[in-house]
């Protein structure tokens, strides 16, 4: 009797230990294909602060999308979602303003003073819509390419301003390397 009780409780601990391996297993398969998906794909941003209204205010909700930025197809006056270059923990929602060689006309966030800054290699000039409220390139300078971490392509909430982007309402001229000076 004793030694049939311990083979019912070897063959009950197997079956557990399948069981819970089995839901690990799942557990990492599954964690692995959504870190894929947001990695690669793109993902849900709840936005926040002023810099970029009227197009994004807060508590929007947009959808970023990683392929551009993997395949280097970002261009003059996307939205981009990108590591802030002092906090690696936050994100910034900025427009692309300039992009590597381009000529870019600056000026402070107080409209002091203006210049003009030609992009670095590997490196973007990000500016918030709302130049008056907005913390970006003007103040910390260009940002490395890698920064970027995807294209904002859709804005989802709230439901009333569902569809694609607007254009900068700032209405920037962007002079290239290719344009004359």
């Amino acid at each position: 009797m004793v030694k049939g009780s311990f083979y019912l409780q070897v063959e009950m601990f197997r079956r557990v230990l399948g069981s819970t391996l089995g839901f690990v297993g799942y557990t990492v398969q599954y964690g692995c294909i959504a870190h894929c998906a947001f990695e690669y794909f793109g993902e849900f941003v709840v936005c926040s602060g002023p810099s970029m209204e009227p197009t994004i205010v807060s508590h929007d909700i947009v959808f970023s999308e990683r392929m551009s930025r993997h395949l280097c197809k970002i261009e003059t006056g996307d939205v981009v979602i990108a590591k802030s270059p002092f906090d690696p923990n936050m994100n910034i929602c900025k427009r692309v303003i300039g992009l590597e060689g381009d000529k870019v006309c600056t000026s402070s966030p107080t409209d002091m003073f203006r210049t003009h800054t030609y992009v670095p290699k590997g490196h973007v000039w990000l500016e918030g819509d709302n130049l008056r409220n907005s913390s970006d390139s003007r103040s910390y300078g260009p940002i490395p390419y890698a920064l970027i971490r995807g294209r904002v392509c859709l804005k989802l909430w709230p439901p009333h301003s569902f569809g694609t982007l607007s254009e900068s309402p700032t209405k920037r001229i962007i002079k290239t390397h290719n344009d004359s000076d």
